[in-house]
């Protein structure tokens, strides 16, 4: 079977998947697969507590290598092949592990391992569950999404499921800060499957993500003219004021009505309280649901900063792109009216959301691989050290994307 025909048969399974979903198709629960589920929760809780106690933020090599070989274990259990792809020039690796089946849809899962935390936060903020969540660096984001992956394919091996072509699921060492290895990893990949199902946290309201804002960040660079601060400022020109006069003005640059952002984040200038700085920058970052948005805000940069405020300052401005949007289509939506029958049928409804976060599903969507993302378990107060995870949706999540896999893979 060719790969063309392979994603045409796909398209023809997420219409007769749609056409189920609104006549209530999947009105009963598979019973083994939430018996499982249910009774897998305490021990993924477990797993999930060894993930989060170890720091794995971006970059920092000796946390990532034990949460991969923690995840390699597990996954080599299920009967994985396991390939590691070195995340140069940093000293961690991607994962990607495959199962073969004996269908014909191939489906890829993915999750990332890396954190926004800095080394000491696990034992700072270790594992701990309080009034029903779970806290501790990267429980959600995405320790979880790690967790609901493995037993999802557990689930899968005891009913010994084997209806697809191939399961590969790939853990991304870099998410957090979008690796150029990674970013061409998933491209490559993802062209390589019919669909992908990305395990990011699942959104408070217990939903899924059917579209994300793409990410980039704003540069300004000020030059001006170094001058005693106190016996004669008039002869400088300051950098900083400038910088600051910029900030104010091009912060305005965003479109609510086009879901566009621009958030300063980032200012740096001087090193002397007394000496009129000569250099300032200023970063911010830039949010987009369409990818001409970028362009836009880019031209609009170089526009608007003429108007300057310290004459003979020189302004130079940049945007560099990062992951590109991810938009929703009727292929995500068909996606989503799937996993929302599924869901229906242990009476729980999933709710359709999109995100100003940028993820790797941005990447799988932009080759064309049908994409929905937010299949880990659902939480709240993402990148802080107040981040959680839902304990009760645990089991409905492992539920969910076991049997996602299953209708996907389900000959037709």
């Amino acid at each position: 079977m060719t790969f063309s025909f392979s994603r045409s048969l796909l398209a023809a399974s997420l219409g007769l998947s749609l056409a189920f979903s609104a006549a209530h198709a999947f009105a009963e629960p598979h019973k083994q697969v939430l018996a499982d589920a249910e009774q897998y929760q305490p021990e993924a809780l477990k797993l999930l507590e060894r993930l989060v106690n170890i720091d794995s933020g971006s970059g920092y090599e000796p946390g990532l290598k034990q949460v991969s070989d923690i995840a390699i274990d597990e996954l080599k259990k299920l009967g994985a092949t396991i390939e590691l792809v070195p995340n140069t020039p940093e000293k961690s690796n991607h994962v990607l592990a495959t199962l073969k089946g004996t269908g014909k849809a191939k489906i890829l899962l993915m999750a990332h391992m890396d954190t926004v935390f800095k080394e000491g936060s696990a034992a700072e903020r270790p594992f701990h569950i309080k009034d029903g969540r779970a806290y501790g660096p990267g429980v959600m984001d995405d320790k979880g999404g790690i967790v609901a992956g493995i037993y999802a394919l557990k689930i899968l091996k005891n009913l010994d499921f084997k209806d697809y072509a191939q399961i590969t699921f790939l853990l991304d060492a870099s998410e957090e800060t979008g690796s150029d290895v990674a970013t061409d990893l998933i491209k490559k990949t993802a062209k390589q499957h019919d669909v992908t199902l990305n395990l990011e946290p699942g959104r408070p309201a217990d939903g899924l993500v059917v579209w994300r804002k793409g990410s980039a960040t704003a540069l300004v660079e000020v030059k001006g003219k170094a001058a005693h601060a106190g016996v004669a400022p008039e002869l400088g020109r300051n950098a900083a004021m400038e910088a600051a006069h910029q900030i104010l003005q091009l912060g305005k640059l965003g479109d609510e009505a086009k879901k566009t952002t621009i958030n300063f984040t980032v200012l740096k200038a001087g090193d002397r309280t007394n000496v009129i700085p000569d250099q300032a920058t200023a970063k911010a970052d830039v949010r987009a649901a369409v990818p001409e948005e970028f362009d836009r805000i880019e031209k609009d940069l170089a526009r608007v900063s003429q108007d300057k405020l310290i004459p003979e300052t020189e302004v130079k401005t940049s945007l560099q792109r990062g992951l590109p949007p991810m938009p929703q289509t009727p292929e995500s939506d068909r996606l989503m009216a799937m996993a929302q029958g599924i869901y229906g049928e242990i009476g729980r409804k999933l709710t359709e959301e999109g995100s100003g976060g940028a993820a790797d599903a941005s990447l799988s969507a932009g080759v064309g691989t049908p994409t929905l993302d937010g299949f880990g378990i659902v939480g709240g107060n993402i990148h802080t050290p107040e981040e959680y995870a839902e304990v009760a949706s645990v089991a409905p999540r492992i539920y969910l994307l076991s049997r996602m896999i299953m209708e996907l893979a389900k000959p037709r």
